[in-house]
């Protein structure tokens, strides 16, 4: 099974399917774990980029979310 990440783009965000793909959106990973750890490691480069929510898949399912990455 693969998990990945989608994200949803603030208003505004000035960012192309290409920069979101480079930074690690839909990332396939082996497992949750893996897909959340890369989402700790990550967070901070996808705000930057204007990402405001993320959501967990596991193949077609959706996991969990929208999540907010904005920091409360």
């Amino acid at each position: 099974m693969a998990w990945y990440w989608d994200a949803e783009l603030g208003a505004g965000a000035d960012v192309t399917p290409d920069d979101l793909t480079g930074a690690g959106i839909g990332q396939r990973f082996e497992d949750q774990a893996a897909a959340e750890a890369w989402l700790t490691e990550n967070y901070l480069k996808l705000t930057d980029l204007g990402v405001d929510q993320v959501s967990l898949y596991e193949e077609d399912r959706l996991v969990y979310g929208p999540m907010s990455l904005a920091a409360e």
